[in-house]
C-alpha cells in the first residue's frame, strides 16, 4: 500500500520503518525537517504539509503528541482533511482525550472518510521490535481494514468498541498503573523503612496479595529487579512526563463524564510533583524517589 505518516518522532519514526520493512510505500511528514531526512534516506517519499501527505495515499496515519496536534493535522487549513480523498482511511495513533478522537472522527465522516482512533502500548522498544499493542476505537469494518496495516508495526490489534475507546482503554489502564506504582513505592520504601530487605519483601510481595506488574516486573526500588529501570537510575522506559500527560489526559475526561477518580486525581498530583522537582524525563517508576527523600 501507499501510506501517508504523519508524525516521525520517538514512536512514529520506528513504527513508519516497520511499514517499510513489510514492503510498504511511505510518504511522510512532520513539522521538524530534520525528522522527516531519516525517512527520506530510507526511501520515504517527502510531503510539503499534512494535506500533502495525504493526497493520493490508500490510508493515512497519524502519531502526534498531544490532542491540539491532532485538531491542527486533522483540521487545520493545510491538514489531512484538505488533502485526503473521499474514502480514504484515516488512523490516529496519538493519545489523546477521547472526547477530541470523537470530535476529529466527525468531521472526518462529515468528508467520507473513515476513522479509527489507535493509540499503543509498548513504548519506543516495541515500536522498533513491532510489537506494539494497539487499543482500536471505531466501527468494526473500520477496524477490520485498519488492522491488516497495524499488523506491520504491533502484535496485538484489540478492537475497543466505538470511536474514542481506544482513547478510553489507554487513559483508563495506564491511570490504574500509575495508582498502582505509587502504592508499590509506598509499600517498599516503608518496609525498607521498618528494617525489612526490599529484595526479600519483593518476594513475599509478589507471592501474596499485593502482587501487581509494578512489583513484580518493574518493581521500583533500586537493586531489586536487575531488568527494571530502577536498576540503571531509571533511564529508558515509559517518561514520568509521558504517565503525567496520560494522568492529565484520564482526570480531564473524568471531570468532563463527573466520574469520581479520587486515586487517579492524586496520582495525577504526585507525577506533577514528580515533574516539578526534574524528574519527567526519569522512567515513571523513578516516583519512589517522592519516598525516599527522608
Amino acid at each position: 500500500m501507499k501510506i501517508g505518516f504523519i508524525g516521525l518522532g520517538h514512536m512514529g519514526n520506528p513504527m513508519a520503518r516497520n511499514l517499510l520493512k513489510h514492503g510498504h510505500a511511505l510518504k511522510i511528514y512532520d513539522v521538524i525537517p530534520d525528522l522527516v531526512k531519516k525517512l527520506a534516506a530510507e526511501g520515504g517519499e517527502v510531503a510539503t504539509s499534512a494535506a500533502d501527505c495525504a493526497k493520493g495515499v490508500e490510508v493515512v496515519i497519524t502519531m502526534l503528541p498531544s490532542s491540539p496536534h491532532v485538531r491542527s493535522a486533522y483540521l487545520g487549513d493545510y491538514g489531512v482533511l484538505k488533502g485526503a480523498s473521499p474514502g480514504t482511511p484515516l488512523i490516529d495513533s496519538s493519545t489523546i482525550d477521547p472526547l477530541t478522537a470523537r470530535e476529529v472522527a466527525m468531521d472526518a465522516k462529515a468528508k467520507g472518510c473513515a476513522m479509527v482512533d489507535a493509540p499503543v502500548s509498548g513504548g519506543v522498544a516495541g515500536a522498533e521490535a513491532g510489537t506494539l499493542t494497539f487499543m482500536v476505537g471505531g466501527e468494526a469494518r473500520d477496524f477490520e481494514a485498519a488492522k491488516a496495516v497495524l499488523l506491520a508495526m504491533g502484535k496485538n490489534i484489540v478492537h475497543c468498541g466505538g470511536i474514542g475507546n481506544g482513547q478510553v482503554a489507554k487513559i483508563c489502564n495506564n491511570m490504574m498503573l500509575a495508582i498502582e506504582m505509587i502504592a508499590t513505592s509506598e509499600g517498599m520504601t516503608l518496609a525498607a523503612k521498618l528494617g525489612m530487605d526490599p529484595k526479600v519483601f519483593a518476594a513475599i510481595v509478589n507471592t501474596s496479595s499485593g502482587r501487581c506488574w509494578s512489583s513484580d516486573t518493574y518493581n521500583p526500588y533500586p537493586g531489586v529487579l536487575e531488568s527494571a529501570p530502577a536498576s540503571r537510575s531509571y533511564a529508558g522506559g515509559f517518561g514520568s512526563d509521558l504517565m503525567l500527560k496520560d494522568l492529565t489526559l484520564a482526570t480531564d475526561a473524568a471531570k468532563n463524564a463527573k466520574q469520581p477518580v479520587m486515586l487517579g486525581a492524586l496520582a495525577q498530583q504526585i507525577y506533577q510533583k514528580h515533574s516539578v522537582d526534574g524528574n519527567g524525563a526519569k522512567d515513571f517508576s523513578s516516583v519512589i524517589m517522592q519516598y525516599m527523600k527522608t
